[in-house]
């Protein structure tokens, strides 16, 4: 009963502490920031990093905020400034920058080549918290150049938002008694998707040559072995060097992705090719040549169709996760 008794002092006490939480993110500075992107190029899937050349504005009145020199861009590997200027006259801080920066981002590759990638932008001030500043998205006009092109790909959307974002460190200091620490971020999404027909058949089109020299056994009479397990044989090596060459150019990953299953696919076929031309063999070894012949129509109309369903059911898939 004594415990009920409490219970409104600790509902009071934690609004109380809310509101002070509240009142000090009411009492940081805010910094009003927009971002017109340029350009985005070097998309670089195997060492996982792309670069972006953008513009970027930043109003505020605490002229304590020494952007210039304590912007900071986490997931940047480098960070190149080429203009900045800054108009102190008013009221108002207003500083506009010129930035290129070669980002480190991890990519979606499952569905590769028909993919969607989310490229991933924050800023941070590394000298105030978010107890002093507070970042607010300027979103008035376009934030990206509609007529510059990103080769082989599509920009979908590009989203800015603000948060917190929240270190699990008191950065060594001794006056933080609880080891976090909070920072406002500004958040940029660009969602780009890729033109990917004409890559699909550069990287695809050997693997279903291949498919379709193994499959010509069904036309060469059952009785010549060493041409029908030689075409399969060498089919079934061309896939396999095909696969290693799209691997070397994509990052390494534990998931099955569509590369993964169209050629694991393709070799599935070539082995059910070389067992159905050494079972034609077996038939003509017991003189059922004709037998045998009529297995070979039958079995390379179904083989041929299954392999056509596969495959379309296993894109659109991609193409629509």
């Amino acid at each position: 009963m004594r415990k009920y008794l409490f219970l409104p002092v600790i509902v009071l006490i934690q609004m109380l502490l809310s509101a002070d939480h509240s009142a000090a993110q009411n009492h940081a500075d805010t910094v009003k920031t927009g971002i017109y992107v340029t350009s985005i190029h070097d998309i670089n899937f195997k060492d996982k990093e792309y670069t972006v050349n953008f513009w970027l504005w930043l109003k505020y009145k605490n002229k304590d905020f020494n952007f210039i020199e304590n912007l900071e861009i986490p997931q940047a590997k480098t960070v190149d400034k080429s203009f900045s200027t800054i108009d102190t006259s008013g009221n108002e801080v207003y500083l506009l920058m010129k930035l290129q920066c070669v980002m480190k981002d991890s990519w979606a590759i499952d569905n590769f080549p028909f993919d969607h990638q989310m490229l991933r932008l924050s800023l941070e001030n590394s000298q105030f918290d978010s107890k002093s500043l507070i970042f607010v998205p300027d979103t008035l006009g376009k934030q990206f150049d509609p007529r510059f092109t990103l080769r082989g790909w599509n920009i979908d959307s590009l989203k800015t938002t603000s948060g917190i974002k929240i270190y699990e460190t008191a950065f060594g200091d001794p006056a933080i008694k609880i080891p976090q620490t909070q920072y406002s971020s500004y958040k940029v999404k660009i969602g780009i998707s890729r033109d990917a027909i004409g890559l699909f058949w550069k990287m695809f089109l050997g693997m279903y040559v291949a498919f379709l020299i193994a499959y010509m056994c069904f036309y060469i009479h059952a009785d010549s072995i060493d041409s029908r397990f030689g075409l399969s044989v060498g089919a079934l090596f061309a896939v396999i060097g095909n696969k290693y060459i799209i691997d070397g150019s994509l990052p390494e990953s534990t998931t099955f992705t569509l590369v993964d299953t169209l050629h694991g696919l393709t070799l599935s076929f070539i082995l059910i090719i070389i067992i159905s031309t050494a079972y034609s063999l077996k038939m003509i070894k017991r003189e059922k040549a004709e037998k045998a012949a009529r297995f070979d129509r039958v079995f390379a109309f179904v083989l041929l169709a299954v392999y056509i369903v596969l495959n379309v059911f296993f894109i659109m898939e991609a193409l629509h996760p």
